[in-house]
């Protein structure tokens, strides 16, 4: 079982790249949005609904995994970065989908979770998986929150 946390805790093993794991977690995330944007062509609708079930199901599985892992790797470990996964899939709910707004979702993500402004590091007192993960899904949130308001002034 041990194996199965580590392996879904560092988002299928991008975790354990050596430079900026977080990033290479959420680019990871950013793929999967565009292979299944590009391969099943959704409506907005759809798209939404596959986000916020990956939303879910990622953050119910990293709060699980990172609490089984969290005794051998210590307390939010750069190698769990299901809870990028998790930010990233949030960040571009309802977003209409286009590289440019894929890309600018994973670079305001990066920033509101590199930096955690506002309230959002608060959101790491909180203790096991659910503090992993609050603070991603609160970066994602503040993300998506700034690009539906560049969506809506055009300028993206």
């Amino acid at each position: 079982m041990n194996a199965i946390a580590k392996f879904l805790a560092s988002g299928f093993g991008s975790g354990y790249f050596p430079v900026g794991p977080g990033t290479a977690g959420s680019v990871l995330a950013s793929l999967l949005i565009y292979l299944y944007h590009s391969q099943m062509q959704p409506s907005m609708g759809a798209m939404a609904l596959v986000l916020i079930i990956a939303t879910v199901v990622s953050t119910l599985i990293g709060v699980w995994a990172c609490g089984v892992v969290e005794s051998e790797w210590g307390e939010d470990p750069s190698k769990v970065v299901i809870d990028e996964m998790a930010g990233i899939f949030i960040a571009f709910i309802w977003i209409p989908f286009s590289i440019t707004n894929l890309l600018i979702s994973l670079v305001l993500f990066r920033i509101f979770d590199i930096c955690k402004p506002l309230w959002i590091r608060k959101a790491e007192a909180m203790h096991g998986g659910v503090g992993v993960m609050a603070d991603d899904l609160l970066a994602g949130i503040v993300a998506n929150v700034i690009l539906q308001i560049l969506v809506y002034f055009s300028l993206t």
